[in-house]
């Protein structure tokens, strides 16, 4: 299928010339210059001036990472906002329509709804896999986007390569794989993938294996020409310079990124060893992410009695084909621990 991505971008957006900051007129802001371009305040205090608006520093660090291009990506206040620039950039309200597979992350279809765009939601197999026929069965020419959550959340399962293979070659419009859990997961990624699907999104972020879920960074890799699109319409100082200092810092630091990851998934088969023993547990679901999601006899009983105990989880009940399952995300080796005597009690 011949992809070309002017037939996707709105045609507003088409004709949008971005706004232009002082950085991005000036940008060599790094020399010992006398900077009188921006309005800022001129006394140091480390934040006094604005941020760089491309992020190049964390840019080139994640590119290198990635093996790809820094011009392939693009970053935001959260990953919320790389999903919200999309939308704005490829739907057209009231006309056009993407595609989500429940259960899965929930904002997706609270900014379909904030766009005006209409939500098509095709609900995953039993065994929580996507339903590839019934997805290019509701398809048609104005369907521009596919958010495929893998590993999902709430589920936590990675889904089958080969399903995701077939629908980035039949799907109409762009097919975005929301990364957030990766890291937990043997999958690989699919931004090696980038250079042959041009019509593949991938988005991550630094909350999850990073531990920054309080600086909020969202990461969005694509082709150079899906991130230039994007770009147009990108507020100009969108992701501040604490943010940036501090995400470049987390970024580097390899091994303790490395150890953490490692840590989790050693607690998270600890819990499932457990879980397996639990009386009022029905069903424990394979995860590639930093959670597990346990179907129980009655989640809202369970769900009260861990929260007696200082327990904070999350009941899943209320999502399509998870009626009394909990999600519980791993804490640290003392928090796991806690859990687990409580478990025992229950």
């Amino acid at each position: 299928m011949t992809f070309n991505i002017n037939n996707l971008v709105r045609e507003n957006v088409k004709k949008l010339k971005p706004y232009s900051s002082a950085r991005d007129e000036f940008k060599d802001f790094d020399k010992d210059m006398v900077f009188l371009d921006a309005n800022e305040n001129p006394y140091n205090n480390g934040v006094n001036r604005y941020p760089d608006p491309q992020q190049r520093s964390l840019k080139g660090e994640l590119a290198l990472q990635r093996q790809i291009k820094a011009s392939q990506v693009l970053l935001g206040n959260g990953s919320d906002e790389v999903l919200d620039l999309i939308y704005r950039a490829f739907c057209e309200p009231k006309i056009d329509n993407i595609i989500t597979l429940p259960p899965t992350y929930g904002m997706y279809k609270v900014l379909a709804e904030t766009n005006d765009v209409e939500n098509r939601e095709v609900l995953l197999t039993e065994d929580y896999e996507p339903d590839v026929t019934e997805i290019l069965r509701v398809a048609d020419a104005n369907s521009k986007l596919l958010f495929i959550c893998s590993p999902n959340n709430p589920t936590g399962n990675a889904f089958k390569a080969d399903k995701i293979e077939i629908l980035l070659k039949s799907f109409p419009g762009i097919v975005v794989i929301d990364e957030a859990y990766i890291d937990f997961s043997e999958s690989q990624t699919w931004v090696s993938k980038l250079s042959e699907y041009p019509n593949l999104i991938v988005t991550q972020t630094l909350s999850k294996a990073y531990g920054m879920a309080g600086i909020r960074l969202g990461i969005c890799y694509a082709s150079e020409e899906i991130i230039s699109v994007i770009n147009k319409i990108k507020p100009p100082y969108n992701v501040n310079e604490l943010t940036q200092k501090k995400a470049l810092d987390r970024v580097l630091d390899k091994e303790s990124v490395k150890n953490e990851i490692s840590s989790i998934l050693i607690e998270r088969s600890a819990l499932y060893e457990v879980l397996l023993e639990v009386n009022f547990v029905q069903k424990i679901y394979p995860s590639d992410a930093n959670f597990v999601l346990v179907k129980v006899d009655n989640a809202n009983l369970r769900y009260q009695q861990l929260l007696d105990k200082g327990i904070v989880i999350r009941n899943r009940s209320t999502q399509p084909l998870c009626e009394n399952t909990l999600r519980f995300t791993i804490g640290t080796p003392s928090e796991n621990k806690k859990l687990i005597k409580v478990l025992k009690e229950l």
